[in-house]
């Protein structure tokens, strides 16, 4: 019975990874989309984010399943709770890519980026990306180090934030108001994939340790 319900509790581990691929495409796709202005691409991330929804209903119900079917001791608890807390984070990560896409589609023909902030937003999309890859192999190896790493990009994310706002409120900003608030909203959405990220693997950690890591994302 406990054998059985170990093999539930990988294989609902296992879909956690897929989402995380999942989530992966989406902000490559979106950020594609953001700064070469295609249409196309940003209606592939807004359209497939329903299969990222799926998905998450799909863990849920297993989770919930799994609850009603066995009786976890208390370390086994955790590791569902956990498991329900992360497909939450992750279709937030999805969402979060949807909202990447509509920016860059509500400003076709043009590209939503400025020239100048351009690097800065570049830099951001890989950060949040390598942070959802890294993330898919924290739950396939429940690995602790590489889960307590992240941290590290995590704070990067942070500074190119704050390098965004230094750029926009400087004298030589000459974007106008539109740009700005777009650079605004797509900065906060990079900087929340990347929370979302910590907060999953954050929750790895809780399940191979027992500890509830201090700096837990959102």
């Amino acid at each position: 019975m406990r054998e059985a319900f170990h093999e539930q509790l990988d294989a609902i581990f296992h879909d956690l990874a897929g989402i995380c691929g999942d989530v992966e495409t989406s902000v490559r796709l979106a950020t594609e989309a953001l700064l070469s202005g295609d249409p196309s691409i940003a209606e592939r991330v807004i359209s497939g984010d329903v299969e990222i929804d799926r998905s998450r209903e799909r863990v849920e119900d297993s989770a919930f399943l799994l609850l009603s079917l066995q009786q976890p001791v208390a370390s086994d608890l955790r590791v569902v709770v956990a498991a329900l807390r992360m497909v939450s984070d992750l279709e937030r990560m999805g969402d979060l890519s949807v909202h990447v896409a509509k920016i860059a589609r509500l400003r076709v023909p043009n590209v939503a980026v400025p020239g100048p902030m351009r690097p800065t937003i570049e830099r951001m999309a890989e950060v949040a990306e390598d942070m959802v890859r890294r993330v898919s192999k924290v739950i396939i190896d429940r690995d602790v180090e590489e889960a307590r790493s992240l941290v590290h990009a995590d704070e990067e994310m942070d500074d190119l934030r704050r390098t965004t706002f230094a750029e926009m409120l400087s004298a030589d900003w000459e974007h106008g108001v539109e740009a700005a608030i777009d650079v605004a909203l797509l900065g906060r959405y990079y900087e929340r994939i990347a929370d979302h990220a910590v907060s999953v693997a954050n929750r790895v950690v809780f399940v191979v340790t027992g500890e509830n890591p201090a700096s837990v994302g959102a």
